[in-house]
């Protein structure tokens, strides 16, 4: 009964807001989509304010070179590369663990509401968060949830960094999937930053 209740909560949270004509919506069918976080539902939703404009660093369109090189499309063989509407339904799907990759201040500065903060210094180490068992060799990974790994956009490489440590450390590649945009797209699309 206790898991029939859980499942029929997150479905009803799931249920997205319907956009009407002029409103700035996720889509022309959704105005917004609340997600569980570990404080409780949060609603996505876009800036309803046409001016808006990004500013300060997610302003900046060019960064030195290293350490802010583009990043691949595909970090690693088997790895699924996403945009946002991916991402808001992995986000929807209590199976699936959305991280965010970047060190602890980044993440301080503000967030896609649901994720969790797994560095990617330390993502190779917890895997056992993500579903893999802890065994002699290291990881067994044949529980391994759905993931998807995001940083601060295209210029990062804390995201495409820790995916490849993760493969190497015997997460599956199939599960994985790359928020390529991150947190700059995130906020030039005017989506919902949690702090």
């Amino acid at each position: 009964m206790k898991k029939f209740l859980c499942v029929l909560a997150a479905s009803l949270a799931a249920v997205p807001v319907f956009a009407e004509e002029g409103e700035v919506g996720i889509r022309p069918d959704i105005l917004s989509v609340t997600v569980e976080t570990v404080s409780g539902p949060v609603e996505i939703a876009r800036i309803q304010d046409t001016e808006n404009k990004l500013e300060g660093d997610w302003a900046k369109t060019s960064r030195s070179c290293p350490n802010f090189c583009v990043q691949p499309m595909t970090p690693a063989p088997g790895v699924t590369t996403i945009g946002e509407l991916e991402l808001l339904e992995l986000l929807q799907d209590p199976e699936a663990i959305v991280v965010d990759s970047r060190v602890g201040h980044w993440f301080e500065d503000g967030a896609i509401p649901g994720a969790v903060n797994i560095p990617y210094t330390e993502a190779a180490d917890r895997l056992d968060e993500l579903g893999c068992e802890i065994d002699f060799d290291g990881f067994d990974c044949e529980g391994a949830k759905p993931v998807a790994l995001y940083c601060n956009g295209n210029w990062c490489g804390q995201s495409p960094t820790a995916i490849r440590r993760m493969i190497e450390a015997g997460y599956p590649a199939e599960k994985i999937h790359y928020y390529r945009g991150g947190m700059q797209a995130w906020r030039l699309l005017g989506l919902t930053v949690s702090k």
